[in-house]
């Protein structure tokens, strides 16, 4: 591992793409792994077990790159299987968006005493208590306002633009009670949710600043790689840094919805299949002491 190896950048599908464009974009000249399992989303119904195991089978399938960062691009990952997966590749360094995302609200809340601070989010985020955590330790007196949105993330894997009522219909249900409740701050706590942040953010109106956590995720891999002397040098600093992908469902929408998240043409992702996933995790347990 050093300076010429990849930043991995993970997700349950498509949303992790908005941080993978924010580190193109902080970071252009690093190369970027980016592995999105889209057979398996989405994340956000399923149990903090069966989630731990899809993320710890991924980041063994992609150790043999020798990334220098992992970047668990998945808001629901980060908070029900991130401490785990830390603990089991100790010699890796990862890094989640939750973290970032409760910085910046924090920081958007200003000197305001009690501000509002909503969550928008998937079930399984709410439930983890993961943004409540790093939030209060930062700014005891404040006011949590915790929504889940089970329908957007199938709605934006589906593809439809921001104009569709569908999108419309479903964000107003789940917005709408939060600004009456006098909210300052939103974080959407789910990395899918950026692709409509403009929509977002005229619903909500200018007086709630919206927080994307894809831009501090980016700045703080940034920050990371720059402490430990990672980041890329030389010559290499010269042209800009590639973009792979690896899926686990080869669907042809992935190329059209891809270059969406990240304004620019990909090439063709890998396809890997979920058997041989789901045969790293079955090795992997059999290596471990009894």
């Amino acid at each position: 591992m050093g300076g010429d190896s990849p930043i991995v950048v993970l997700d349950s599908g498509l949303g992790g793409l908005t941080v993978a464009r924010a580190l193109r974009q902080t970071l252009p000249h690093e190369d970027i792994l980016y592995f999105g399992d889209t057979a398996r989303l989405p994340y956000g119904l399923k149990t903090r077990e069966t989630v731990t195991g899809f993320v710890r089978q991924i980041i063994e399938y992609l150790r043999p790159f020798h990334p220098k960062h992992i970047v668990i691009a998945c808001n629901t990952a980060t908070a029900l299987a991130m401490q785990t997966v830390k603990g089991e590749f100790a010699d890796l360094s990862i890094s989640g968006v939750i973290e970032p995302g409760a910085r910046a609200a924090v920081e958007a809340a200003g000197a305001k005493n009690y501000p509002v601070i909503g969550i928008l989010a998937t079930e399984a985020t709410i439930r983890s208590q993961a943004y409540e955590r790093a939030i209060i330790r930062r700014r005891g007196r404040a006011r949590l306002l915790l929504r889940p949105a089970p329908l957007l993330v199938p709605i934006i894997e589906d593809g439809r633009p921001e104009d569709d009522p569908l999108v419309r219909v479903a964000l107003k249900q789940y917005l709408e009670p939060m600004v009456r409740r006098g909210m300052d701050v939103l974080v959407l706590g789910c990395t899918h949710y950026p692709i409509y942040k403009d929509l977002i953010q005229r619903m909500v109106g200018t007086r709630v600043k919206v927080i994307d956590s894809a831009d501090r995720c980016a700045e703080d891999v940034e920050k990371r790689l720059r402490t430990y002397g990672l980041l890329r040098a030389g010559a290499d600093v010269e042209k800009t840094g590639t973009m792979r992908c690896f899926v686990t469902d080869d669907s042809p929408r992935f190329m059209t919805l891809a270059s969406r998240f990240m304004g620019e043409e990909l090439d063709p992702p890998t396809w890997v299949s979920v058997e041989e996933l789901y045969e790293l995790g079955r090795r992997m347990a059999g290596s471990q002491p009894l």
